[in-house]
């Protein structure tokens, strides 16, 4: 078991709350995204989508689109030049990221309503756009499978690998289920959603003779560079992508689209740099999106609420052209003893846009069915839903059998309680006229790391650059960053840089996951160990230098040196007296070493952030309309780096999931696989008024299996969500909604 010290015996910025070094520039509007990069002769470029779901092109008008002043390019599949497809091995993520399959504007094959099926570039975007509606196309249609609940039948069982499985099976469910003398057996369904960042996908491409600079809008610097560079038959050395600042990103970022490749493409086919910025319905017609799912929850127990069976099946689709089928039943594995366990996740491939990871893909949704499915047996059992979930808390997880690193959901709930006043809950609750629920939940997110390679120099006056290509969203990854390195290394934070988003610097791993802080910590921390030594050696060497015959052990990093009881040394001294301006420190981390470690770790532990939601609604009793009035969420998350920003991110997921419980779904017309409700008029995030004050504490308890104790927070505060909210409208109104979202057609 590996150890960390916690943040208590560390020097003093993580787990503090510091504004984001990022701050200052958005909020003067000196960040530059990428859609606002500036060169010489720059074009811009707009699709044009296709309107069938399945067929090929017979015909393509362009006429009318290249006859627009202005208009420099229309490339189709009858003039474009060709991209290589994507290929490669099982330790290439940057394959894993292509979003399709598809080999845009090299076939006449279309696979969805929606497919871009021509670019247009011209002088500027209003005119590209402009030309863009004009190009006609005419198909031969061929029968398409477009609607999910009519082809859910014919979904397969999925199947798992080593790193990411999909189901499992302990004894006989079915068989516990039937003799259980208590039992639900209900049945789920959550729809198909869409990714609103509040930037738009968008990219700046450039090429100068082979080598190219993208601007983008990304969560997977160096994938997409890899990917790049594969798909237009480069070296990847020639290939730089810039994202130093991107405007959100839920996982929709995460994979390689055909805005960003047909920017590219543009780019080199005119010769000039091309920019192309998706529109919001763009974002809906080209970028996939949450998968929706059916599933099944049944649950047995004693009299005394003792699981003896715990069945969660699910359906989900995929496409034809890619995606990958979402782990609903994930956190069902882990959250509940029950010696009778049957996980089962199956899929089908439909003719629609490639499904794509959506903030905890898998969990989101899975986590509504089984802590709703809870909360409908503590109702048959006339037991507290929080004391059915603590009868049933495990000691080692229920699968596997391993060691929990790090689990305090006993905690969680007994403070949350504690804090929301949960004792105040009765049946039959009103505030005058309006009907009260209270729910509960349990949130869950597996604690994942990734391999992450860091540079971190110490000069000699003081100041330390960190440098990896890290992608920054929002949440303040490189603000935690540098409060990892100044802690480390023992100096003041406002001496430390971090240079990111950039994929000339050292990679890092994809932001997603919940996995960017942790491993990229590692890697800071683990250089900084590096330079350290180094800066001991050279002591060492220096006559009369109070550090000599002293181990690294024996120091610890504070006022800007190394220093033990009987006193220390200054970077300063040390490098001055050894004639260095600086000293270094790299870590270079490969898939193949992750991929084994990984293995290794989770056949001896289960990680994973946890939290338990409080929600209280109030119902029309006239109307059927859900307001949620008050929230409070409690969280083990492991050693909290900067409050203020992993408050921020808890708290953003938590809003992320009311949408999923009360407004959001993609609307797709059975008929011809059409999104019908492709903006943000017609598709309901939370706004202000649907967002009460949500309360947000969290344990601040290092797992000691993971580095500087760090579990991950970007995605657990979403899990359990829309459960807590269903859960509330049940004791409100009686009535169970098994359908997200929580509409008030469903209530009447």
């Amino acid at each position: 078991m590996t150890t960390f010290a916690p943040p208590e015996t560390r020097t003093p910025y993580v787990g503090r709350a510091v504004d984001r070094i990022d701050g200052a520039a958005k909020t003067h509007g000196e960040a530059r995204f990428a859609a606002e990069h500036s060169y010489p002769g720059l074009a811009h470029a707009a699709l044009v989508h296709s309107t069938i779901a399945r067929g090929r092109i017979t015909a393509i008008d362009t006429a009318a689109a290249r006859a627009v002043p202005g208009v420099i390019e229309v490339l189709t599949h009858e003039n474009a030049p060709a991209m290589k497809p994507a290929k490669g091995g099982p330790l290439d993520l940057s394959s894993m990221v292509s979003g399709t399959s598809v080999n845009y504007l090299a076939t006449d094959q279309v696979h969805w309503n929606g497919q871009p099926v021509a670019v247009v570039v011209a002088e500027t975007q209003e005119t590209a756009r402009h030309a863009a509606r004009l190009v006609r196309s005419a198909y031969e249609e061929l029968p398409a499978a477009v609607d999910f609940a009519a082809e859910a039948p014919n979904a397969v069982p999925v199947k798992g690998n080593p790193i990411m499985q999909h189901g499992a099976e302990k004894g006989d469910a079915e068989a516990a289920l039937a003799a259980a003398p208590v039992s639900v057996d209900l049945t789920f369904s959550t729809p198909a959603l869409n990714h609103n960042a509040i930037e738009p996908h968008a990219t700046t491409a450039v090429w100068n003779g082979d080598e190219l600079t993208v601007h983008e809008s990304t969560q997977s610097i160096a994938f997409l560079r890899r990917h790049l560079a594969k798909r237009f038959g480069v070296p990847e050395g020639n290939v730089r992508v810039l994202s130093p600042y991107v405007g959100g990103g839920f996982g929709g970022k995460g994979s390689v689209w055909a805005g960003t490749l047909l920017a590219v493409l543009a780019a080199r086919a005119t010769g000039r740099p091309v920019r192309l910025a998706l529109t919001r319905e763009a974002v809906y017609r080209a970028v996939g999106g949450r998968t929706p799912s059916t599933q099944r929850v049944a649950l047995g127990a004693d009299a005394h609420g003792r699981l003896t069976a715990l069945i969660h099946t699910s359906v989900s689709h995929t496409s034809r052209i890619g995606g990958n089928a979402e782990p609903i039943t994930a956190a069902s594995r882990h959250l509940y003893a029950a010696p009778n366990i049957l996980l089962r996740e199956s899929s089908v491939q439909l003719d629609l846009l490639a499904t794509t990871f959506m903030r905890a893909p898998g969990e989101a949704i899975g986590t509504f069915a089984i802590e709703s499915a809870m909360d409908e047996l503590a109702w048959r059992l006339g037991m507290d839903p929080i004391e059915l979930r603590l009868a049933n808390e495990p000691e080692r997880d229920p699968v596997g059998g391993q060691e929990f690193s790090h689990r305090r959901l006993r905690e969680l709930y007994t403070k949350g309680a504690e804090l929301f006043g949960w004792h105040r809950r009765t049946e039959g609750m009103r505030d005058g006229r309006l009907l009260v629920g209270m729910g509960v939940a349990t949130a869950y997110h597996p604690a994942v790391m990734l391999p992450a390679s860091v540079t971190v120099r110490l000069a000699a006056d003081g100041t330390v650059v960190v440098r990896c290509g890290l992608q920054e969203m929002g949440m303040g990854a490189a603000t935690a960053q540098a409060q990892i390195a100044a802690d480390e290394l023992g100096v003041p934070l406002e001496s430390v840089r971090v240079e990111y988003g950039d994929s000339d610097l050292p990679p890092a791993p994809m932001a997603g996951g919940s996995t960017q802080t942790a491993s990229v910590g590692a890697g800071v921390v683990a250089a900084c160990a590096k330079i350290k030594q180094t800066v001991l050696a050279l002591a060492r060497r220096a006559p009369g230098s109070p550090l000599r015959g002293h181990r690294l052990a024996d120091l610890q990093a504070r006022d800007g040196g190394l220093h033990h009881a009987g006193g220390g040394q200054t970077y300063a001294d040390i490098l001055a007296a050894a004639g260095r301006d600086h000293v270094e420190g790299a870590i270079k981390q490969g898939m193949l070493g992750f991929v084994v470690g990984m293995l290794r770790e989770r056949r001896r532990w289960v990680k994973a952030a946890t939290g338990a939601h409080f929600c209280e609604v109030r119902v029309d009793p006239d109307t059927m309309e859900v307001r949620v009035a008050r929230w409070l969420s409690v969280f083990d998350i492991g050693t909290v780096v900067n409050t203020r920003t992993a408050e921020s991110q808890m708290r953003g997921g938590i809003v992320m999931g009311l949408g999923l419980a009360l407004t959001e779904q993609t609307l797709i017309d059975p008929r011809n696989g059409r999104i019908v409700n492709p903006s943000l008029s017609e598709y309901h995030v939370p706004v202000h008024a649907d967002v009460p004050r949500l309360e947000v504490h969290h344990l601040g308890d290092p797992d000691p299996t993971m580095p500087l104790g760090i579990v991950g927070v970007g995605e657990v505060g979403i899990t359990g969500v829309a459960a807590a909210v269903g859960n509330a409208v049940r004791h409100a109104t009686g009535t169970r909604v098994r359908d997200l979202p929580i509409t008030l057609d469903k209530l009447m």
